[in-house]
């Protein structure tokens, strides 16, 4: 037997044209892939937020927080807190894009229809003409909300006043809801003097609540009643009613009839102005929908 020692191959031992060159330059698929760059750390010194970039945050926590408590205030019952927010701000703020409440929710949801009607005095040959009745609300959601896949928010603008007045009209005393449907027409502040009789002895603030969205559906209708009836309107009414539904018990009772209506009975107002409030760009968009809705109605 012959026994052959083979020794393993060296460098030297192995020919230059069979070695393959182990350099990135003679492979293919090193040419081919791109170099993929080291991830840097920069300091974070360097990485501070703008000026502009922290007032900004500084903002949008502010914003936010202040959203938070006045939603809080808006929502909870009413208490000394809300004398927190000065004068109107609260309700100024949060009605209409943030209004909201419970009534959705069992077991009290919402059943019932809310009407606001407005009629006004308007001069005519130096002499006061009562006119009919306007129903706002209805004639805002025929206009906006019927067959409407999206309707705009401002499409239950009168129906929001409606059940915010009759809600506070709800919690007032006897006595507070006889003052309110007295006339208060004398002069520029008959406002201030039915807001001053209806918190003089008022420890639940109910009556400064009720005058607060009493003022603001003053506004509205002041709107309505010049859209419809012109520059001439000298005093304005209102009246916010709901009628419930049938109730759920007897839905199969045929001879049931639905529930009387509930009236919150106000006397004649001062047309009311409030800051920013524009009687023409509300024209603009109340009158089309009134005459529409005339015309529909014969």
């Amino acid at each position: 037997m012959t026994l052959t020692h083979t020794r393993p191959p060296t460098d030297e031992g192995v020919d230059d044209v069979d070695r393959p060159d182990p350099s990135p330059e003679a492979s293919p698929k090193a040419a081919k892939e791109p170099s993929v760059p080291q991830a840097s750390f920069a300091d974070p010194a360097s990485r501070k937020r703008s000026p502009l970039m922290r007032v900004v945050a500084v903002l949008v926590l502010v914003f936010t927080a202040w959203h938070l408590f006045a939603s809080f205030l808006w929502i909870a019952p009413v208490t000394p807190l809300r004398e927190l927010v000065p004068g109107n701000m609260l309700s100024s703020y949060m009605i209409p894009m943030f209004g909201q409440s419970w009534s959705v929710f069992a077991p009290a949801p919402i059943n019932g229809d809310f009407s606001l009607k407005v009629r006004a005095q308007v001069e005519q040959n130096g002499e006061l003409v009562e006119t009919d009745w306007v129903d706002a609300a209805q004639i805002e959601v025929h206009a906006m909300h019927t067959h409407n896949l999206f309707p705009p928010r401002a499409s239950t603008a009168g129906l929001q006043q409606a059940s915010a007045l009759k809600n506070a009209w709800d919690d007032l005393a006897g006595d507070q809801q006889a003052l309110v449907a007295e006339d208060f027409v004398q002069d520029d502040t008959a406002g201030e003097r039915l807001s001053y009789l209806l918190t003089e002895d008022d420890p639940n603030f109910v009556g400064s609540t009720y005058y607060t969205i009493e003022h603001r559906t003053a506004a509205y209708a002041t709107q309505v009643a010049r859209a419809v009836w012109g520059d001439g309107v000298k005093e304005i009414q209102f009246q916010a009613s709901r009628q419930n539904v049938i109730p759920f018990e007897q839905r199969h009772d045929p001879d049931a009839v639905r529930p009387p209506v509930q009236i919150v009975q106000t006397g004649w107002r001062v047309p009311v102005v409030l800051h920013g409030q524009s009687d023409v760009r509300f024209a603009e968009v109340f009158t089309p929908m009134y005459n529409s809705y005339e015309e529909t109605s014969k």
